[in-house]
């Protein structure tokens, strides 16, 4: 199987996909990344965990609907390819 542009195209649809399942109840606040943690005090930089928490967060936001739609062509793709 060859490195190509499509592969590595679906590898990061598939990782984006599986964060933005990721509940925040269910599964990142029993890990300790929860909403409810402290981000920090005002003028202070957020830490590494603040900002992969913040990712995480805009990541299931944006990609709640768009997701499903770009999956949906990809499984059509790759269906018409196989």
């Amino acid at each position: 199987m060859a490195f190509t542009l499509y592969s590595l195209l679906q590898a990061s649809l598939l990782i984006v996909n599986a964060v933005a399942v990721l509940h925040e109840e269910r599964f990142l606040r029993h890990v300790g990344w929860g909403s409810d943690q402290g981000i920090g005090g005002f003028g202070e930089e957020p830490g590494i965990k603040a900002q992969l928490t913040n990712l995480i967060r805009s990541i299931r936001t944006v990609m709640r609907g768009k997701g499903t739609i770009f999956s949906i062509i990809i499984i059509i793709i790759i269906i018409i390819i196989i």
